[in-house]
C-alpha cells in the first residue's frame, strides 16, 4: 500500500480507528474475501462519523482515485449478495 486514507483532522482518535478499520476492509473485498454484515456493521459506523452523504462521496472518491478500489460497490455488494462472506476478484 503506498497511499493514504482519506482522514479528517477533527475526527477523534477512536473516529479515525474506525474509518482506517473500514477502509482495510474494503481492501480485503478486493484482495481475499470479507464477510457481509463485518461490511455493513463498520459502513454503519462510518454514517455515524461522515452522516453527510456528499461528504461520504468526496472521502469515497479520495479512497478509490488513491487505491484503484471502490467502496460504493463493496457495500453495495454487502447489501445484495446472500452471501455471508463474498469477494471482490
Amino acid at each position: 500500500m503506498n497511499y493514504q486514507y482519506p482522514l479528517d483532522e477533527t475526527w477523534s482518535k477512536q473516529e479515525i480507528i474506525d474509518v482506517v478499520n473500514f477502509f482495510s476492509l474494503m481492501e480485503k473485498a478486493y484482495e481475499s474475501k470479507v464477510n457481509k454484515q463485518n461490511v455493513l456493521a463498520v459502513y454503519n459506523r462510518l454514517k455515524e462519523i461522515i452522516p453527510s452523504k456528499s461528504e461520504e462521496k468526496k472521502v469515497f472518491a479520495a479512497f478509490e482515485k488513491e487505491s484503484g478500489y471502490s467502496s460504493y460497490k463493496v457495500v453495495k455488494k454487502a447489501r445484495e449478495t446472500n452471501e455471508e462472506l463474498f469477494s471482490m476478484k
